[in-house]
Order: structure tokens, then C-alpha cells, then sequence
């Protein structure tokens, strides 16, 4: 049986990592510092398993609606480890764990092997901020604060980022300040648990100057402070095709030589150019000056393969059992240009001569928030107080209501508006910096709670609390809906995020119930008591059609 072939071979990497633990790598000013005071950079490879892409012209970017937590696989992990002791890197980065699975085995491994983790924090569909509608919400903090509290007792844990090219140049920039907002909680909150965790975000690319803005916002000092600049900003990156020129950064490099922050490329490694297999040439660049004065080092994509807008990456094919891996030349041209510059990294500047850069005043040329104002912190306790009292709640009768939710918010909104009423208490908008007072809870609760708006405008009629049987009476709800919102959320506030409540299913999950390797939607969202819609079709309003129907 493969387990028993594979999984004496990770214990022992486990024991090892048992013994010494990995330095801590930290960040001054805008450069990487090991506890000795030397400077690192990041030579890493994406480790994930692409879960079902479903294309569409609501997934532009041909995001996966599934994932697999290769993680949380230790069968997988003791098979590609050897394979990335190959290829030279110190980090991997994943974009998408199960915070309820165990991840013990892969990660004290790779923490023995001398292998960090950059973790995204977001997980497909509604596990994120959305592009083009976005909140910031209770679900999705209280997600990112599992994640991290799944991972915060390794050792190897680089950095935690709170989007991937959430903001893009066809889908605007609206939701730079949720993103802020996200970058500012999860800091205070590892700030609390005494974590060392960068918190990063990965750009898309794009026009110069719109990746400049983007990277800018995110790293500027906003008007509420708070602490809300991140550490670790990303760049997705396939400029560099083939054999290319040296000079092919000169103008990145150029651009973002003030830039305060640590900088990396989140991926690189183009698939759209001649010669192939690639040659990775850009990395003796990478690694140094003038590039390292600047960027701390890169992600190539991807160890597995995967398909991104027609192209495929890809380094390692699994054989059809899964118990073993062949490389391609990808594989091997990677390996030597990673070997050849570990024993030549740049050592300069010191970390006492590097300092720490103040951060600059925010970018006036993006169309984010003309106020500069940046969403609050999302209020477990508050947002509970409410739903507590609201007169009609959501209670659906199919535990999987992620898109039952988007319906029925634009019927409900479109029956209040009808009533005099409006949608504003549950709305955000980043572009005029204004945020509802409940724009911060649980999709679930913005339902309850325009629901229970347009029941007590209807005064209570009958069927006025029914949405087609999704919807029942609160017989401890109070009046008026409005009040009850001022009385349990007073006013926006930033502060400091406790641990999320626990997570109550109400419904059966997938688990992670496959076989090693094999590729499994382990990591397909759960629907749960505290989890909520969050991301695409969240909010639809105006969409009457089916009113009647609903009610009845």
C-alpha cells in the first residue's frame, strides 16, 4: 500500500524538524533578514493542485471552484519533497488550505527540509474579496483567522496573503480598500498571538501605471492609520519571455526602487514565448543587483500543472497511481538556475543599515475611495446582537444557499425599496469610502436583516416573512429593524479581532475523504452556520423577476 511505502520516509523528516526550528524571517524597511541578521530571499515554487476550473464570462480569470490541500496530504508531500529538495527552493506558496484539516505531517517537513510557506488565505468562489462587489465581512475575516490559526504553531510559515489579484485592470479597483481593510485586521490579529507571519497581497500585472497605483495604495499611509500598510507585496509577473534581455526589468525595477515595502514576484515563469521548455533566464537576474537592491526573490509557477488563459504550466506529472512524480525540462532548467545562485545571493545592505522607510502619502490616481476611508473592523458580537433580534430571518430549506442568498437579496431589496425603504444600511462602497452599517456581517445576517426591513414595512402581513419557504418569524424580534441595527452597531470601529467563533455545519462536508493525490475537492467551500456568501453575486439588486413567485 503506497501509504506504508511513503510515510516512514516523511517521519523521519518529521523527527528532524522536531529538533531545530527554522529561523524567523522578518522585514525591515523594504528587504528579508533572517534572525542572524542576513538578508533572504525567497526562492520558491506554487505547490497546488489546480482544483475545477468552470469557464465563463463570470470567471473571467478562469478561477477554480474547487481546491485540494496538498497540505494536508502527507502521502503527496513525502512523495514531492525530494523533487523540490531538487529543484533548490526554500518557500512554496499555496493558495488555498482547509483550516479543519491536519497539516502536521507536510508542514514539519518541509519545515526540516529548510522549505517556507507564503499561504494565501482565500478559498475559490465566496472564500475571498470579490472583485467587482466586495465587502468585508465577518465570514471572511473569521475564515482568514482559521487558516491562520490552523497554521500559526509551524515554524515555517513566511507569510499570509489576504488577496490574489483581487483588484485587476478590467475589473477596477473598488475593492483596494477592502483589501487594506483585511491587510490591516489579520496584522493586528497576528500582532495579538505574538506572530512573526508577513502579510502580503499578490498583484495581477497590467499598465504600468496601474500597477503602480495599486501597489502604492497598499502600501501608503491611509488617514485612519491603524497600521494598515502591508508587508509583502507580490507581483504576478510573465514579462520576461525565453531568453530575454537583461534589460527586460530595467523599467520595473526602476519604477519600484522607492517602494517601502518588501517586493517579490508572487509568479513568474512565461509560457507564452519561444524557446520551449523554458530557460529561465530571468533568474540570475532576480538574484542580483540591480534587481535583488529592489525585489527579495520570486515564486516560479507551477510545480503541478495547471491552465491559466489557454496557456500550461507545469513542472512534476503524477503517474497514474499517484505514487510517483516525472519532471520535465521546466523541472531541470529551474533546478540549475536555482542551484547556481544560492552560493552568490546578494548580503547587502545590512539589516542595521537597511532602516526602516516611512511610509509615503496614498496615490491619488486610483479609483478606489475618494475619501481615503477604508471599511471597519467586521464585529462578531455586534453583528450576532442583530440577528438575534431581527423580526425575519433567513432559514433556508438547502444547506448549499450560497446563490439563494444573492437572489433573494436583490427580491427583499427590491420590495423594501418599493416600500420607501433602502438598501444602504447593508451596502459598501469603496469608491466613495462609504460603508453601510451592516455592510460588515455575514451575507446571512445583511439577508435577515433586509428581510425583516420589508416585513415590517408590509407590517407583518401574512407571507410577508415566507421568500418560498426560506424565511421564518422571529418571535423574540424587535422594532424597528433600524434601531435595532443603531442599538447593536453604534458606529464603525477598528480594533483588534479575537478568535472566531466555532464553525457549526449544517450540513455534511466532502472532508478529505480521497486518496492521496488524487486530486480530490478536499477543500471544497463547506457550507456553515458562520460561513456566508461573500464574493460574486453577494449583491444583486434590482432583480424583481421572480418576486411573486417567492412569495407565495
Amino acid at each position: 500500500m503506497f501509504w506504508t511505502r511513503v510515510l516512514p520516509a516523511l517521519s523521519a523528516l518529521v523527527v528532524g524538524a522536531l529538533v531545530g526550528a527554522l529561523p524567523k524571517v522578518t522585514r525591515t524597511g523594504k528587504y528579508l533578514y533572517t534572525e542572524d541578521g542576513t538578508r533572504f530571499f525567497i526562492r520558491g515554487v506554487a505547490y497546488q493542485t489546480q482544483g475545477i476550473v468552470i469557464p465563463g464570462p463570470d470567471n473571467p480569470l478562469n478561477q477554480p471552484s474547487t481546491f485540494v490541500d496538498n497540505l494536508a496530504d502527507p502521502a503527496a508531500c513525502a512523495r514531492d519533497l525530494p523533487q523540490l529538495q531538487k529543484l533548490g527552493v526554500n518557500a512554496i506558496r499555496a493558495y488555498s488550505a482547509n483550516a479543519s484539516l491536519d497539516h502536521d505531517a507536510c508542514m514539519q517537513s518541509f519545515s526540516a527540509a529548510g522549505i517556507y510557506v507564503i499561504l494565501d488565505l482565500t478559498l475559490p468562489l465566496n472564500g475571498s474579496i470579490d472583485t467587482t462587489q466586495p465587502t468585508w465581512g465577518t465570514n471572511t475575516l473569521d475564515q482568514f483567522l482559521r487558516i491562520i490559526d490552523a497554521f500559526e504553531k509551524y515554524d515555517n510559515v513566511l507569510a499570509y496573503n489576504v488577496g490574489n489579484e483581487v483588484m485587476t485592470p478590467s475589473g477596477g479597483s473598488q475593492a483596494a480598500p477592502f483589501v487594506v481593510a483585511a491587510a490591516r485586521d489579520v496584522k493586528a490579529y497576528l500582532n495579538s498571538i505574538h506572530s512573526s507571519a508577513l502579510v502580503g497581497y499578490a498583484s495581477i500585472d497590467g499598465p504600468a501605471s496601474w500597477v503602480d497605483n495599486i501597489a502604492g495604495f497598499l502600501a501608503c499611509d491611509h488617514p485612519d492609520g491603524h497600521g494598515t500598510s502591508i508587508d509583502l507585496w507580490g507581483l504576478n509577473s510573465y514579462s520576461w519571455c525565453g531568453d530575454a534581455s537583461k534589460s527586460t526589468f530595467d523599467g520595473l525595477n526602476e519604477r519600484f526602487a522607492e517602494y517601502p515595502v518588501a517586493a517579490y514576484f508572487s509568479e513568474y515563469g512565461s509560457e507564452n514565448c519561444d524557446p520551449h521548455p523554458r530557460v529561465w533566464t530571468e533568474v540570475p537576474v532576480m538574484f542580483s543587483t540591480p534587481m535583488s537592491d529592489v525585489w527579495s526573490g520570486g515564486i516560479a509557477f507551477s510545480y503541478f500543472h495547471a491552465l491559466s488563459k489557454g496557456h500550461e504550466f507545469g513542472m512534476a506529472t503524477l503517474a497514474a497511481d499517484n505514487s510517483s512524480v516525472s519532471t520535465n525540462a521546466d523541472f531541470d532548467n529551474l533546478a540549475a538556475q536555482y542551484h547556481a545562485v544560492a552560493a552568490t545571493l546578494p548580503t547587502t545592505p545590512s539589516q542595521s543599515s537597511a532602516g526602516e522607510q516611512s511610509l509615503p502619502a496614498c496615490p491619488s490616481g486610483i479609483n478606489a475611495t475618494t475619501s481615503g476611508a477604508v471599511p471597519p473592523t467586521p464585529d462578531d458580537a455586534a453583528c450576532g446582537c442583530l440577528m438575534d433580534g431581527l423580526m425575519c430571518l433567513f432559514t433556508p430549506q438547502n444547506a448549499d444557499y450560497n446563490v439563494l442568498v444573492g437572489e433573494l437579496m436583490g427580491v427583499a431589496c427590491g420590495l423594501a425599496i418599493q416600500m420607501g425603504a433602502d438598501c444602504a444600511d447593508i451596502s459598501a462602497d469603496g469608491v466613495g469610502g462609504v460603508y453601510g452599517r451592516v455592510a460588515m456581517c455575514d451575507p446571512t445576517v445583511r439577508l435577515s436583516y433586509v428581510m425583516s426591513t420589508y416585513y415590517e414595512g408590509a407590517h407583518g402581513a401574512p407571507g410577508a416573512c415566507d421568500f418560498q419557504g426560506n424565511a421564518t418569524i422571529n418571535p423574540k424580534g424587535k422594532s424597528p429593524t433600524s434601531g435595532l441595527a443603531k442599538t447593536c452597531i453604534p458606529s464603525a470601529k477598528v480594533f483588534t479581532p479575537s478568535a472566531p467563533p466555532e464553525l457549526i455545519p449544517v450540513a455534511p462536508t466532502t472532508g478529505n475523504g480521497t486518496k492521496a493525490g488524487d486530486g480530490g475537492t478536499n477543500g471544497s467551500a463547506a457550507t456553515c452556520r458562520m460561513a456566508g456568501l461573500g464574493g460574486r453575486g453577494a449583491l444583486l439588486f434590482g432583480g424583481l423577476i421572480g418576486i411573486r413567485t417567492l412569495l407565495l
